[in-house]
């Protein structure tokens, strides 16, 4: 059967668009007056790559592609998703036995001597070498070690004994630790990885925004564009990047002036080179901030005397032994709160919302910040102290 044609009333239609959806509308009108007032404020747009400043003097914008340019994010995250990688063997092992688990246990195991086999001290130092790791270089080497040795010896374990191959084993014996002769969880494996990138990337935007000095008590901030899996970075708590961009600030912006638009245009990642493509955007990212303040500004407006909307700062929220559950990641005390950090884990993997390499982003910056941006006074939880195991011929 034919789809019946919709009926539309010419007039009513017309009616609509006056108000709004059209060029000309008066909404249209209206966000352009809120724009043209803002249009000598810094705007600072974030992509899932780059940090764009456009300073609002007409000058071409500074950019920042801290994605393309973190150096061993991909080598960090190899470790990182060791743990998730043998606990799903674990998940498809007790749902197909006869699966192709095995196979990819094999190609886990072999993957994971390869690349115990490149990683050393000199590789991080003198190759990968990222300036916030300055000092660490040995101790992470250390735990890249560890951290494929332990995984091989499940796995080997697992392909020789597949009934050993179980999710309650891998919490006990690989996940959760210490017990036995292991020395460190992997769990702590995986909040050391967490950190240490988050903290890279955190401390080259503070210092890339202190650069610029920043007037955040004007400034229009709009996060763009999709973040990691489709429904992560929908919300400011769940978003690494304005949790930077927040600790950046140190407090001087006002919560209402940063905007999470996951359909904003996004320019194309930049080369280091061309900021036309960059620039063009601006009018069209500030008349969208814009928009969606003087909606928000109509609407006390409008409904003066009701109760107003407030943005909620993020709770503080505390875990303990007794917690069942969270809606949020909890707050982390000290970096040896390990019952918070490993919620964290889950809360990155159960809520949807989340990025999972945001577990403990937000927690890096505000160490940084209250240590002036200086990595090497930072705790990283997982690295600093633990007793990882010197490898053999380690250089």
């Amino acid at each position: 059967m034919p789809a019946t044609a919709v009926f539309e009333s010419v007039e009513l239609t017309e009616l609509f668009t006056t108000y709004t959806a059209a060029q000309d509308s008066i909404g249209t009108h209206l966000a352009e007056t809120v724009a043209g007032q803002a249009a000598h404020d810094p705007l600072l747009v974030a992509t899932g790559t780059d940090l764009a400043l456009f300073a609002g003097d007409g000058s071409a914008p500074a950019v920042e592609p801290y994605r393309l340019s973190t150096r061993g994010f991909k080598e960090l995250a190899a470790v990182s998703h060791l743990g998730p990688a043998v606990a799903t063997l674990a998940r498809m092992r007790e749902v197909e036995p006869a699966g192709i688990w095995r196979a990819d246990a094999q190609r886990l195991l072999a993957a994971c001597k390869a690349g115990r086999a490149a990683n050393s001290a000199r590789l991080w130092r003198d190759k990968i070498a990222v300036g916030a790791f300055a000092g660490r270089e040995q101790d992470i080497a250390r735990m890249v070690d560890y951290g494929c040795r332990l995984t091989e010896r499940l796995l080997e374990r697992a392909l020789d004994d597949p009934s050993t191959l179980t999710m309650a084993a891998v919490r006990r014996d690989y996940l959760a630790g210490p017990a036995g002769d292991l020395p460190v969880s992997f769990n702590r494996v995986m909040i050391a990885t967490f950190f240490l990138t988050g903290m890279d990337i955190a401390h080259r935007l503070i210092a890339w925004c202190d650069e610029r000095d920043v007037a955040w008590e004007r400034a229009m901030v709009i996060i763009a564009g999709r973040a990691g899996r489709p429904t992560a970075g929908v919300t400011e708590e769940s978003h690494s990047v304005a949790g930077i961009v927040r600790a950046a600030a140190r407090g001087r912006m006002a919560r209402d002036r940063l905007f999470i638009a996951p359909h904003a245009p996004v320019f194309p990642a930049f080369d280091g080179t061309d900021v036309s493509t960059v620039a063009a955007l601006e009018d069209e990212y500030r008349r969208l901030w814009a928009s969606l303040r003087a909606t928000s500004d109509l609407g006390g407006r409008m409904f003066e005397g009701y109760p107003r909307f407030a943005v909620r700062p993020p709770e503080h929220i505390t875990v303990g032994a007794g917690s069942v559950s969270v809606h949020e990641k909890p707050a982390v005390a000290s970096p040896d709160d390990w019952f918070a950090l490993t919620t964290r884990l889950r809360v990155v993997m159960e809520d949807p919302r989340q990025l999972l390499s945001g577990a403990v982003t937000d927690y890096a910056s505000r160490q940084l910040i209250q240590a002036g941006n200086d990595p090497s006074a930072v705790t990283v939880p997982g690295l600093d102290g633990e007793p990882y195991p010197h490898p053999d011929g380690e250089a």
